[in-house]
């Protein structure tokens, strides 16, 4: 019954990904959760009114019901009884979801705010972006061209901004008016050309959360400088080094 209800996403090193099907048991997903590693239930489109109509045989409140079980699932397995003993392991790698993009009218500000919501939400590990494929004999009211593969690429690279830089949805989108990433330059620099009040950063003085959003700087290198400039200040050499 699990094997009909999920289905192997990928595995590698004994790593077990199980996609679950959001209309299935509540008890069948509480079993997948004590054999896979990560679970993850599909919310297909990044607005619920785009699913109800393009996909009306599913519910995104079914979606979501699931997900919270799945997070209840792993909350209580972090618990110990009263004789300090754990229970089994459910999903020890967390829970994604995945969302196609270019199917509906949907900004990246739109998908990014939604990512966001289920990350906090849910406690989601992973948000997968797939770009829509048109298909032979699909409904009339799909679009009949794909969207450029670099908007995936694009909103790959605003999740991570998001997941470990600090930025929030809306500071990244706001770089254009339109409310799509650009294409041509990568969403860190875009924030940057668009919020030039921020620069110069003094190395010396700026939050390493700050110096983290110079473009050409990363995470590590931010908390590097912040360990150098305890011992003394930063040097044109200390960048090069880097």
């Amino acid at each position: 019954r699990i094997a009909r209800m999920l289905r192997i996403e990928h595995g590698f090193k004994g790593y077990i990904h199980l996609k679950t099907i959001p209309d299935a048991s509540p008890d069948l997903v509480a079993q997948a959760g004590l054999f896979a590693d990560r679970l993850s239930v599909n919310v297909e489109l990044p607005q619920d009114a785009s699913l109800r109509h393009l996909a009306p045989e599913k519910r995104p409140e079914t979606i979501r019901a699931t997900m919270a079980d799945v997070r209840l699932g792993r909350e209580a397995a972090k618990d110990r009884s009263h004789t300090g003993k754990r229970p089994p392991r459910f999903a020890p790698a967390g829970q994604s979801t995945q969302m196609i993009v270019g199917a509906d009218q949907a900004t990246d500000v739109d998908i990014l705010n939604t990512s966001a919501n289920l990350y906090s939400g849910y406690q989601l590990k992973r948000v997968y972006y797939s770009a829509f494929s048109p298909i032979p004999d699909a409904s009339a009211m799909l679009p009949l061209i794909k969207p450029p593969l670099m908007r995936e690429h694009r909103l790959y690279q605003a999740d991570w901004l998001m997941r470990f830089y600090g930025f929030d949805a809306t500071e990244i989108g706001s770089a254009h008016p339109s409310g799509n990433l650009d294409l041509a330059i990568d969403p860190k620099l875009a924030w940057a050309l668009a919020n030039r009040e921020q620069f110069p950063v003094d190395l010396n003085r700026a939050d390493e959360s700050l110096i983290a959003r110079v473009p050409g700087i990363g995470v590590l290198s931010a908390r590097r400088l912040g360990a150098l400039r305890r011992e003394r200040r930063i040097r044109y050499e200390d960048l090069t080094r880097l």
